[in-house]
């Protein structure tokens, strides 16, 4: 299981499809909004499926075998 950590740098959240842009796990927004959309991501151990879903520190973000961590 692969682990990262994203940082909101001051921000109160990032939205789930650019999350998955910022961290490398997708080349484009619109390509986080497709893994989204087909149920591979879960926000704090439930499927997601609110593309731009607002997610905020503490929050773990799980996409297959790799888990972002937000932190503040």
């Amino acid at each position: 299981m692969q682990r990262l950590e994203f940082a909101l740098d001051g921000h109160e959240y990032v939205e789930l499809h650019q999350l998955l842009k910022l961290v490398g796990l997708v080349d484009s927004g619109g390509a986080g909004k497709h893994l989204v959309a087909e149920g591979a991501v879960a926000v704090d151990g439930a499927v997601e499926l609110r593309k731009t879903c607002k997610v905020r520190a503490g929050s773990k973000v799980t996409v297959g075998d790799v888990v972002i961590s937000v932190v503040a």
